[in-house]
């Protein structure tokens, strides 16, 4: 099923409002295009979703580049550290994130017809027990105080590993799984957001590969006569969208985050769960 442009539009708004609440923006897109009646599993929608935090990715660069800048390269020193924490980061996040793409796909989902992890991102069951996961780790973090300013070797071990355990389940919020998690590792909020960012903006660019990949390689029996361009299209829409929205709404999203009202974020969570198990059972 093609997308119509107010389809796309509407995606890209949902995607730039939520990405930077750690309330699981994919989610709310999944959920958006189950009540459209796409099939969130196929190439053309995971790379919409992709090129959709793309957007965001660009908007939060924009945004947190000045911070970034003072924290990560006022000089050489800090740099290093940085760079060291983010390869150690990365790492984890890709061990982690490809040993359980294999472990679902070879164990899991064996003996599917197309077993492949994407097919996860449409069940709304799995959806809603990400969700309340992340809420309780998120009201679990919330109760810290404050934190170092600066990012240590065992917070960033652990969230890599945690964004890792992200990567195949929708409704386990990246940012709200990793900055929880490097609140509970003593690292400050601001340092924490910091960094859960800059690491999103890593990843960002080899996730978009793969969609790109994926896309391309179910070309033929989806639109044999398509060029890729035109089934990238709906995705640099959707992308141009999702940015604009994150630039309106990132300073207010970014306050509230800042401000003391985590545990706000984790009850959304947990209450989005049963509107998605309400959802399912609805028959969507």
């Amino acid at each position: 099923m093609h997308l119509s442009l107010l389809q796309i539009i509407i995606l890209g708004l949902v995607q730039g409002a939520a990405e930077l609440l750690p309330v699981s923006s994919s989610a709310h897109v999944i959920v958006a295009e189950k009540l459209m009646g796409v099939n969130p599993s196929s190439p053309e929608m995971t790379f919409l979703l992709v090129m959709l935090h793309t957007g965001t990715m660009i908007a939060v660069t924009i945004y947190f580049w000045k911070s970034w800048r003072e924290r990560y390269f006022s000089s050489r020193e800090r740099f290093v550290s940085a760079a060291k924490m983010v390869v150690i980061a990365t790492a984890c996040t890709g061990f982690l994130g490809l040993g359980l793409k294999i472990f679902i796909e070879k164990v899991v989902l064996a003996g599917h017809a197309k077993a492949e992890v994407e097919s996860l991102f449409s069940n709304l069951p799995l959806m809603a027990v990400s969700l309340a996961v992340a809420g309780v780790l998120i009201l679990v973090a919330a109760a810290r105080g404050r934190g170092s300013d600066e990012i240590k070797t065992r917070s960033a071990l652990w969230t890599g590993l945690i964004q890792g355990l992200c990567l195949p389940f929708r409704g386990l919020s990246r940012s709200g799984a990793t900055i929880s998690t490097s609140l509970l590792c003593g690292t400050g909020r601001k340092a924490a957001e910091d960094f859960s960012f800059a690491l999103a903006v890593v990843l960002t660019p080899p996730v978009v590969f793969l969609e790109l990949h994926r896309l391309y390689k179910d070309r033929s029996p989806m639109h044999p006569h398509a060029s890729l361009f035109q089934m990238m299209a709906p995705g640099l829409v959707g992308m141009v969208c999702s940015l604009i929205a994150g630039l309106l709404a990132l300073k207010l999203l970014s306050r509230w985050l800042e401000s003391g009202r985590w545990q706000n974020f984790g009850y959304y969570c947990l209450v989005f769960a049963a509107v998605v198990l309400v959802i399912w059972q609805s028959g969507y």
